[in-house]
């Protein structure tokens, strides 16, 4: 099988591992069983991160069985699925890019009709939904849907299922997005700064109980999903002015700084009473030093936004050209007299 090309129709699979030997035969035989029928050309990257169990042996010795189209991206330490899934991203070399999880648990049936699909539909992301998912209903359903209506609130990109790691991405776009942290679960999300919403799709995929290995995600990340959330959201809002986030939480503790030394002022000079140990008073000091400080801090990150983008060609907005410059007539100033007269 050739290399894929970017030039050409070409489907580059990443799938990110971490003590997956369990699955990793079953993984293989099931993705090339489903990519038998494509009409593209193909390649699967599995990116080893930091496994304990033997999983990059294995997988060496997998590709030996199925061919040089399987390749193994093996990572120095376990940097975790975001970092592994960005590896990968950057080691393809597909038109069309699609993510999944190792443990079998999303279908590879789906991957060839989410590829026709996102070329039909003119999409730039196509987002797996898991409407009939197979996992336990307290410790994932249940979080898992809070999250996604929380997500789509806050951020303005509607979709069911964020989580699914099942997805298709045009390489132009995803290869913009940049991912780091714990980010995969707002992939979407990052895309729509690159991309419109309206390029942003979503598919009903099927879902598998896990049947080999043991899940790697716990109660626990739903902690970590809302501190991503709360930065998601200040950097789509107030990514070129964080003065003004900073500087609202500033004048809202002025606010009520102001207004309780205001009434400790009036309690004591117009009735006398005694405010020096009121805990009171401590609070609308605290809140005063509060609100200087967010104020400043506002200050000082309008300064860095302002030295990035005048220090970098990167700018605070994104457009697409509907004309070709090219094709643009320019008029000399005496015709645009003469049409004027």
């Amino acid at each position: 099988m050739s290399d894929p090309d970017t030039s050409a129709d070409s489907i580059s699979i990443v799938v990110p591992l971490y003590n997956e030997i369990e699955s990793l035969d079953a993984l293989l035989e099931r993705v090339t069983a489903s990519m038998r029928a494509s009409k593209y050309p193909w390649e699967l990257i599995l990116v080893d991160d930091g496994s304990s169990d033997g999983t990059p042996q294995r997988v060496s010795e997998l590709v030996e069985q199925y061919g040089k189209h399987i390749h193994l991206l093996e990572l120095q330490r376990n940097y975790g699925q975001t970092a592994a899934m960005q590896a990968g991203i950057d080691y393809c070399s597909g038109k069309y890019i699609v993510t999944m999880d190792g443990d079998l648990q999303n279908d590879p049936d789906d991957i060839l009709r989410m590829v026709e699909e996102l070329k039909e539909r003119e999409l730039d992301l196509l987002q797996g939904w898991r409407k009939n998912r197979k996992d336990g209903l307290f410790l994932r359903k249940i979080p898992s849907r809070i999250a996604n209506r929380l997500i789509a609130n806050i951020t303005g990109v509607s979709l069911n299922d964020y989580g699914c790691s099942l997805k298709v991405y045009r390489s132009s776009l995803i290869k913009r997005v940049r991912l780091y942290g714990e980010m995969h679960r707002f992939i979407p999300v990052w895309a729509a700064v690159f991309t419109r919403p309206s390029r942003i799709g979503e598919t009903v995929v099927k879902h598998h109980a896990r049947e080999q290995g043991s899940s790697k995600y716990g109660i626990s990340r739903t902690f970590r999903v809302i501190l991503d959330l709360i930065f998601v959201y200040f950097f789509l809002r107030f990514r070129s002015r964080p003065g003004h986030f900073f500087g609202m939480l500033g004048l809202a503790s002025g606010a009520i700084s102001g207004l309780i030394l205001s009434y400790l002022a009036v309690d004591k000079f117009v009735f006398g009473a005694d405010i020096g140990t009121r805990p009171l008073l401590l609070v609308g000091i605290v809140m005063l030093i509060a609100s200087l400080q967010f104020i400043t801090t506002g200050i000082l990150a309008e300064l860095m936004t302002r030295t990035y983008y005048e220090s970098t060609p990167n700018t605070p907005y994104l457009a697409s050209i509907a004309v070709d410059k090219k094709e643009i007539e320019w008029k000399l100033p005496n015709e645009a007299a003469d049409s004027a007269g």
